[in-house]
């Protein structure tokens, strides 16, 4: 089903702690981050999440945290429902004090099943974190649950790299027709 796996590595950006008041108030709302997922999200078609390097419910290994140097790890999907026009990544933790977003990459062609070590497939946009650095910002809250969470989209995104952490997640919740997540427990 894929096309052939092109991707674009990049240099691995610092790591921020800010959390904007506006961030929570807008990804508790939508279901992308924090608390339950709202009735209508219940109701969307799964997607499978999978890694070579990481299983559900267990520790995320070191090197894709702050401790290590092995940048986003690899993920692969299935599921993408036939009307999908692009997929999106974010990556959070699901902290009790406030959300914290790692890692938001959008307009991923919806042929793509997934994503290698370190790297965005060619054509897709990175957006702003939590921390408000474009990129992958390895998490580093040892004791925190880690979600990384694929979105199956209805139409692209269309924001520039960069864009404000607030408009991608309030553009990926409004065009979400399919959901899958893989759940780290905390950083080995």
């Amino acid at each position: 089903m894929g096309q052939p796996n092109t991707y674009t590595r990049r240099p691995r950006p610092a790591v921020g702690t800010a959390l904007a008041a506006a961030f929570v108030v807008v990804a508790s709302g939508c279901g992308l981050t924090g608390g339950s997922a709202s009735a209508d999200r219940l109701q969307l078609e799964p997607i499978s999440v999978s890694s070579p390097q990481l299983r559900d419910g267990t520790a995320l290994p070191s090197d894709y945290s702050c401790k290590g140097s092995a940048g986003n790890p690899p993920l692969r999907w299935s599921g993408i429902p036939n009307d999908t026009k692009s997929v999106a990544i974010v990556v959070d933790n699901n902290s009790r004090t406030g959300g914290e977003v790692n890692w938001v990459v959008f307009d991923i062609d919806p042929r793509t099943n997934e994503l290698a070590d370190d790297s965005v497939p060619v054509g897709a946009v990175e957006g702003s974190t939590t921390s408000g650095k474009t990129g992958y910002s390895p998490p580093c809250r040892d004791k925190e649950s880690y979600r990384f969470t694929v979105y199956a989209l209805n139409d692209r995104i269309e924001l520039p790299k960069g864009a404000s952490l607030e408009k991608t997640l309030k553009s990926i919740a409004s065009r979400t027709i399919a959901w899958g997540r893989l759940t780290t427990t905390h950083i080995e």
